[in-house]
């Protein structure tokens, strides 16, 4: 199997606090690896590391990227996102006041090619791309969430709101998927909905995926490796 992921003796203080001690790792493509420990053993914290919201104190993290291995540790999280990574996060980030179609529409602007004056003066171009984007948007909706596409995200029922910021994730066209307790706070129906979803997505959009959850019914149905 090729490698994506490479992550070699990976480290990060908060002062005196070591809240990831000398962390390696190796992530094939296409896998499902789960990622487990109880509160605070550093689980959120190595995915900010891995995506760019924190800095390592020391170690690698080495990307893929057409044959080529990138440094990404210590880079700028939209610059990690513009590699093809992308998260969702242990608590919900949606911006609420925006419908649910407009939430995934405005994580797709790193693949949109007209430019500021296309914009403002309506030419083809302008509309051309707004049409794909509405078009690929209303796609990733088909997740359970086509129907609601004009409802704003904070009407959403919770697991709902769960699958949009899956979806959103899904709209940069990531090539490494990180899941943040997606489980969390989901009833037996919604937690086995979201699994069959992860399934479906890994399969569709031949994904890397590595969640953390505490969910080990999930964990053990679903990921190939712990």
């Amino acid at each position: 199997m090729k490698t994506i992921l490479n992550v070699k003796n990976l480290t990060k203080n908060f002062g005196g606090l070591c809240a990831v001690s000398n962390v390696s790792m190796t992530i094939n493509e296409g896998e499902l690896i789960g990622l487990i420990g109880p509160n605070g053993a550093g689980k959120t914290t190595l995915f900010n590391l891995l995506t760019g919201v924190y800095e390592p104190s020391s170690g690698l993290i080495e990307l893929m990227d057409q044959d080529k291995s990138i440094q990404i540790g210590g880079l700028k999280p939209y610059k990690i996102t513009n590699l093809g990574v992308a998260r969702t996060f242990q608590n919900i980030r949606l911006f609420k006041s925006m419908t649910v179609l407009e939430n995934v529409k405005v994580a797709m602007h790193k693949n949109i090619r007209y430019g500021t004056l296309a914009a403002i003066l309506r030419l083809p171009t302008y509309y051309k791309e707004e049409k794909w984007v509405e078009e690929k948007a209303e796609e990733l909706l088909k997740v359970g969430l086509y129907s609601l596409r004009n409802e704003l995200a904070t009407n959403l029922p919770y697991g709902k709101q769960r699958r949009l910021e899956i979806a959103r994730a899904l709209a940069i066209q990531p090539k490494i998927l990180y899941l943040d307790e997606p489980a969390a706070g989901m009833n037996p129906q919604e937690t086995k909905e979201l699994t069959e979803l992860i399934d479906h997505i890994r399969e569709k959009y031949k994904l890397t995926v590595i969640l953390i959850e505490h969910d080990m019914s999930l964990v053990m149905k679903i990921c190939e490796r712990i």
